[in-house]
């Protein structure tokens, strides 16, 4: 391989890498489509279907850092192929399954694969490209996260409507067999120095404390915050995550070096994609029950009418328009114009929705806008932030604080929804289709409606300005990195 033009074959194995992260993305937004069929032929309990779907994301969620860290010890090809095989075997038991118990023992098997998968694919990523053209590489690699937000409620839909729910799982077989083909035949292997010992405590303890944080986060909504389970769940988060940063202090070899909070770029990045994910996968996940609950569309119409998003994204990224206002902007500017942006759709959303659609597809344009923009340059941030021999690390720590944030947008919005719910129509505290339930004539179930779509209001705004925080915060440190490291070449060059 050529260090200074990178891979030859970089770019088609770029697109292998991409049909490997798609093959997961996909299934997570395809599930939510198959959720009323499973409920009815499978006759799931509702906390069934929580667990099908929180299976996955806790499994996936709490072994990112220790399958990044493996990654980067043992090898990126050889793991993304393990990861591609436990996704398509994970998905046959799923497609297959009879019970409850054995689709999220399945989801929970795809878990594993989903974290192999998400940590080396953007290894691989840095590997093969060079950094000139690592910012169009990330570009293209973030607008296939886009793709599959919108492509799977559709892909769902058309399945749903002509086959039986296993087949939403199934779809993933050939995707995940053409994609291990291919990178058994094209990917080339990389890893880092292997003189250390593997961070065995730190893998434990990172598992153990990720997994009860998102626990905590996913089931405070459902449970209440107060309940015993969620704050015990939070209580072990706290001091298992305490411990394991304690002992990645201490050990000689960390799996995840603390040194790199040190450096303001990292810091910066990881501040911004922790707040743009908090209010944008919170605001989203509201939206969509503003298409379906307010507006009354089914899942299939939800998703087209979102569709906009995710494909002005792929658009700019796909045309290297993005990245080349990046390196216009540099990536300060590039993350604080991008966040603001997309901050102003979510504004759009909550107080032009009311008036049409045209207002919201003024808003979805703006949000893709804005996240074709940010979300590469802050990838590129954290990732280039770090050595490449940590480059699975480094993967696994963008994807980790894409699960939190998403999650915790999602719960904290989600509250921020049901106080104002409740405020408005007391006897609703509980939830929409218990309001709807209990009101008496048309009079009554538009006023539900109403501060229903008042609490989404309230929540998209609160996402609206977290937004503009993190684009804040991530633009003034990555500034203020970029000046030290000017100052730093300079005192160099007078030396």
């Amino acid at each position: 391989m050529s260090s200074s033009q990178g891979h030859p074959q970089r770019w088609l194995i770029l697109g292998v890498i991409c049909l490997a992260q798609l093959t997961v993305l996909l299934d997570n937004t395809v599930l939510n489509v198959a959720i009323p069929s499973l409920t009815r032929e499978l006759h799931a309990a509702t906390a069934d279907i929580q667990w099908m779907i929180n299976a996955y994301s806790l499994v996936q969620s709490g072994l990112l850092l220790t399958a990044g860290s493996a990654a980067d010890r043992y090898g990126r090809k050889k793991l993304l192929v393990a990861g591609l095989a436990l996704f398509g075997a994970g998905s046959l038991a799923a497609g297959l399954a009879h019970t409850t118990g054995q689709l999220i023992a399945a989801r929970a098997g795809m878990g594993v694969g989903g974290a192999l998968l998400v940590t080396t694919t953007l290894a691989v990523v840095m590997q093969i490209f060079t950094p000139e053209q690592q910012p169009k590489a990330i570009g293209i690699w973030a607008a296939v996260n886009s793709l599959g937000f919108a492509a799977g409620p559709l892909i769902g839909g058309f399945l749903l409507n002509h086959f039986w729910w296993g087949a939403v799982f199934l779809v993933n077989l050939p995707v995940a067999a053409l994609g291990l083909a291919a990178v058994l035949a094209l990917v080339p292997e990389s890893r880092g120095p292997r003189g250390a010992r593997p961070d065995l405590p730190g893998a434990l303890l990172s598992t153990i404390g990720t997994t009860a944080l998102v626990y905590a986060i996913i089931s405070g909504p459902t449970h209440g915050w107060t309940a015993p389970r969620v704050l015990f769940s939070a209580a072990v988060a706290v001091v298992v995550l305490a411990l394991f940063g304690y002992w990645e202090s201490r050990v000689p070899h960390p799996m995840l070096d603390l040194g790199f909070f040190r450096d303001r770029r990292f810091t910066g990045a990881v501040a911004g994609a922790v707040l743009v994910m908090f209010g944008m996968g919170g605001a989203l996940f509201l939206f969509t029950q503003h298409l379906q609950f307010v507006l009354g569309y089914g899942p299939l119409e939800a998703g087209l009418r979102t569709a906009p998003l995710a494909l002005t994204v792929v658009a700019l990224n796909f045309t290297g328009v993005a990245t080349r206002w990046t390196a216009r902007l540099g990536t300060p500017g590039a993350v604080l114009l991008g966040m603001v942006l997309m901050a102003g759709g979510l504004v759009a959303i909550a107080t032009l929705a009311v008036h049409g659609y045209p207002g919201t597809l003024l808003g979805l344009l703006l949000i893709g806008v804005g996240t074709a923009i940010a979300s590469p340059a802050m990838a590129h941030a954290i990732m280039s932030s770090i050595p490449p021999a940590k480059a699975g690390v480094g993967a696994a720590v963008n994807g980790t604080l894409a699960e939190f944030g998403n999650g915790l947008g999602v719960a904290v919005l989600g509250a921020v929804l049901n106080a104002r719910f409740a405020a408005l129509i007391p006897v609703a505290a509980s939830s929409l289709p218990a309001a709807l339930a209990a009101a008496h004539g048309e009079g009554e179930r538009r006023n539900v409606l109403d501060a229903f779509s008042s609490g989404l209001r309230t929540s998209q705004l609160v996402g609206a300005s977290a937004v503009v925080l993190g684009g804040v915060l991530a633009a003034v440190l990555l500034h203020r990195a970029q000046r030290e490291d000017a100052r730093t070449e300079s005192d160099a060059v007078a030396a």
